[in-house]
Order: structure tokens, then C-alpha cells, then sequence
């Protein structure tokens, strides 16, 4: 048998195992103990983590990160990694940011010349671009760990009304616009609530529980409109162009032949805060017809930017 095939062999056996002793390792594949001693120097070397403990009931111990056996990749396969890597590339905090440091490190430097070009080229030539932000998220792996084991978390939050202590059962977390955002349940208010992960705190204390919650993907397929009102907006192509950039309104507009087009739809009357700044940034692009609480927002903010500029002498 080849040593590289002997050398995985004991690698899975190890893995498996997590805590041996030499002798198992030579009782099982017929070697020596002095053979066995090398192999494991060897497996050391290429990155198991392994402790040795000395003595009468020493032995070996796997450390807590497990490792996968070699698994073969084309050279395609691996390009098509580094491809999904670079749709992170703009984000300043992931929640394995470390490890996809270290994975593309090791995918890398195993790949040829040729194929180490055409990774570069990838990244030279294609982007997944997003606002890169300034803003950390320093307990982003945190609340999702807390989302995937079904944690209950204690959490101090700034929001504009200042800083409060809120208990919540987190959903998961998503990305959009540069910013990570964390749906969860808010065990004060009874309704699942949206929070910014960059303005968590502090993490006060965590609960696990067993009771099997929704995730992410049910909250993400169980939207509904509640408090439903009408949303009539005439576009102009310039107007349809920007609009088809928010994921929202994709689907709500409707396109004339001459390019023009509208949105008609029922919308929740929560999310008037959230498309008032859409709308405003679309100026005479998006004529609102209804609702008027949206037109009278638009006003008013009009307004406000008006007043600090009244009194600006002309240059």
C-alpha cells in the first residue's frame, strides 16, 4: 500500500476516533509503533490538529475542528470556488472570514501556474460590488451561531431612541446594501422584529432552548401584507430603470412600450419609512399618486431640506 493511501487511512481512523493510543493505530493497520509515531508527525505536519500526551495513559487527541478527507477538485471546480469567493470580496465583516482566508489560501497554493492565472484574472476582472462600509458587525458569527443552535439572547441594542436591553430568538442573518441585517422574535413586543447587526452592543446572555423555532428561509417565505395599502406611482424610463435596481419593486412594474411604466400594488403600510428615501432620490422620475401618507413624507422632507437652504446667499 502507498503512503499517501496508508497516511489517509489513519487520518479518517484518527478523525473518527478523536482520542488513541499509538498501539491502536499499529493494531488496526499492522505497522509498527516506531511507523506510526512517523505517520502521525506526518499528519501533523499537513495540518491535523493533534495533541500528544506523555505518559502511562497517554496517547493522542484530536482538537475540536475536525477535518474532512482529501476531497479531489477539478481545476474548474476550484476556479468556480475562488468565482463564489469574489462575490464576498466587498463585504467588510463575514462570519467565517478567517476560514475563507485560510480555505483560499490552501485551494491557491495547489493549484498550477495557468490555472493560479486565470484565478487572478477573476479577480482583476469580475466584481460582485457593494457598498463596502465602515461600520462593524462584531457579533455577527455570534448571532448566527445563536440562530443555527436555537439560542435565546439577551442583547444591549442602540436604536435612535438610544440603547435598550432586548431578549430575542434570532432567525438568521442576511446581507443587503453592505449591511447585515438579523430578523428575530422579540419576546417583549410578540412579533418578529428586523435589527441592524452592527448596532448590537453586547451580547448580556444566552439561552439554549429545544423548542423548534422558524428559521431564516420559513420567515423569508411566510412574508405577508398585513396592514395592506395602495401603492400607484407613475415612472418614467428613467424612473422604470432605477426601479428595477431594488429587489421590492422588481416585480411590481409594469413597462410601457415607449419605456415608461408604473407600480399599482398593495404594499404594507410598514415599509412607507423604508421607500419614502427610494422615491425621493428618484425626484421628478416617480410621480406618487397614492397613498397619501407616502406623498405627504415626500413633502415634508422636501421641505425640511428646503428650510436648512433658505437663507443660503446666492454665489
Amino acid at each position: 500500500m502507498s503512503k499517501a493511501k496508508r497516511l489517509l487511512d489513519i487520518l479518517l481512523f484518527a478523525n473518527a476516533k478523536r482520542k488513541f493510543t499509538a498501539q491502536e493505530i499499529a493494531d488496526e493497520f499492522n505497522i509498527s509503533i516506531r511507523t506510526v509515531h512517523r505517520y502521525i508527525l506526518d499528519l501533523s505536519d499537513m495540518g491535523l490538529p493533534i495533541y500528544a500526551e506523555q505518559g502511562r495513559n497517554g496517547g493522542y487527541t484530536v482538537l475540536t475542528n475536525r477535518l474532512l478527507p482529501p476531497i479531489l477538485f477539478t481545476e474548474e471546480e476550484v476556479v468556480s470556488i475562488f468565482f463564489a469567493f469574489q462575490s464576498l470580496r466587498y463585504y467588510r465583516d463575514l462570519p467565517f472570514d478567517a476560514e475563507i482566508h485560510s480555505a483560499g489560501h490552501k485551494l491557491y497554493s495547489s493549484l498550477q501556474s495557468d490555472a493560479k492565472t486565470k484565478v487572478d484574472k477573476i479577480r482583476s476582472y469580475i466584481a460582485f460590488w457593494n457598498p463596502k462600509r465602515t461600520i462593524d458587525t462584531p457579533f455577527l458569527k455570534d448571532v448566527l451561531e445563536a440562530s443555527i443552535e436555537g439560542s435565546h439572547l439577551h442583547i444591549q441594542y442602540e436604536s435612535k431612541s438610544g440603547t435598550t436591553t432586548k431578549h430575542i430568538r434570532p432567525l438568521g442573518v442576511y446581507a443587503h446594501d453592505g449591511l447585515w441585517y438579523l430578523p428575530a422574535h422579540d419576546f417583549n413586543k410578540q412579533k418578529v422584529l428586523l435589527y441592524r447587526v452592527d448596532r448590537i452592543l453586547a451580547i448580556v446572555s444566552t439561552e439554549k432552548h429545544e423548542e423548534i423555532f422558524m428559521n431564516l428561509e420559513d420567515w423569508f417565505d411566510s412574508y405577508e401584507v398585513k396592514n395592506p395599502i395602495h401603492l400607484h406611482v407613475q415612472l418614467s424610463m428613467e424612473g422604470v430603470r432605477q426601479c428595477k435596481s431594488v429587489p421590492s419593486f422588481e416585480g411590481l412594474i409594469v413597462i410601457k412600450k415607449d419605456g415608461s411604466g408604473y407600480i399599482d400594488a398593495m404594499i404594507d403600510k410598514g415599509e412607507l419609512g423604508f421607500i419614502t428615501p427610494l422615491f425621493f432620490r428618484l425626484g421628478c422620475h416617480a410621480k406618487i399618486l397614492e397613498p397619501a401618507a407616502l406623498i405627504e413624507n415626500l413633502r415634508t422632507h422636501a421641505e425640511e431640506i428646503l428650510t436648512m437652504y433658505r437663507d443660503t446667499p446666492n454665489s
